[in-house]
């Protein structure tokens, strides 16, 4: 089993509180966040937009993996996942994720969305994630 570890620290209260979020990677060092970035415009991450970036990057791996699987090469994806965080009861909840992607790919169109959407469903992020998942998909 592969272990990767991501770590915050939280000083302070719910709104006058500030935290700071890393990776274990490096990638992430103490970076900011707080009501203000999760709630409002402020600069800094939130949990959201980091779950997003990890969605976004896995289904990108796993429809270049997919593709590869096929024979299709030339593959180039961009790709985001929005994460809806919703009010529920007292609290909120991540109801949903919108993956956006457009594929640059050497094989047929059709094939390549097919895959896209097998590879929605397959890569590990999708899979932890109790949310409905969407996707756009377009190939240039």
């Amino acid at each position: 089993m592969i272990t990767r570890k991501g770590s915050a620290k939280w000083d302070g209260g719910l709104k006058d509180g500030k935290g700071l979020v890393s990776t274990q990677s490096g990638a992430l060092s103490d970076q900011p966040y707080g009501f203000g970035t999760r709630f409002e415009d402020k600069p800094g991450t939130n949990p959201e937009e980091l779950i997003g970036a990890a969605h976004a990057a896995c289904f990108s791996m796993a429809l270049a993996m997919m593709l590869e699987q096929e024979g299709i090469s030339g593959v180039s994806i961009e790709t985001s996942s929005k994460i809806g965080l919703d009010k529920e009861g007292e609290g909120f909840a991540v109801k949903t994720a919108h993956l956006v992607t457009t594929i640059g790919a050497d094989g047929d169109e059709s094939k390549v969305l097919e895959v896209a959407q097998k590879a929605k469903e397959g890569c590990p992020i999708s899979k932890l994630l109790n949310a409905e998942i969407t996707m756009e998909a377009s190939v240039r």
